[in-house]
């Protein structure tokens, strides 16, 4: 049974869906419809570590997450939890790390990171799968399924937090 509930956070309004085994989606206005309003209830566990990751006080979450996807976007979405807190990579770095069995036969290499970008985008668990960490080869931001603004803040959430000092990667498990 799903489960599910509203979080009002720094970036907006964000719709938490929770299943037997762990989160399945956190997701900006628009990007997701809700289950039935008989299944909305808090969540307290994950509304306690959004709190303290906007405070700038966490940067390693520790919740059971549940995601929907093809193998290679498991991987992807694997791979956004390997860029440490305060830290970004980009896309072909992302690519780069990834079994390049894992891609089409018709993808060259050269294209990986276009696929990598676009499975980027289907994370359904944004900021705690931290695809915002992932940007232009050029060091510019480009695609955020939050828009661009929501991704700069929640890099500058980061960056001030870390405040030069020694980052801690993420270290969370996708079943």
């Amino acid at each position: 049974m799903k489960r599910w509930t509203v979080y009002e956070s720094p970036v907006g309004p964000l719709t938490l869906v929770a299943g037997p085994r762990g989160l399945t989606d956190l997701n900006f206005p628009g990007r997701l419809r809700p289950p039935s309003e008989a299944a909305r209830e808090p969540m307290p566990a994950v509304e306690e570590q959004l709190d303290a990751y906007f405070a700038g006080e966490l940067r390693t979450f520790d919740l059971p997450l549940d995601p929907r996807g093809t193998p290679l976007e498991l991987a992807v979405w694997r791979a956004l939890l390997e860029i440490p807190y305060g830290e970004t990579a980009s896309y072909g770095e992302q690519a780069a790390r990834l079994d390049p069995d894992l891609f089409d036969v018709d993808v060259e290499p050269w294209q990986r990171a276009r696929v990598v970008g676009a499975a980027n985008g289907r994370n359904p668990i944004s900021i705690i799968v931290p695809c915002h960490r992932v940007i232009g080869a050029d060091g510019s931001l480009t695609g955020y399924g939050g828009g661009l603004d929501r991704k700069r803040t929640l890099l500058d959430l980061e960056r001030r937090a870390v405040g030069g000092g020694d980052s801690a990667g993420q270290q969370i498990a996708l079943v």
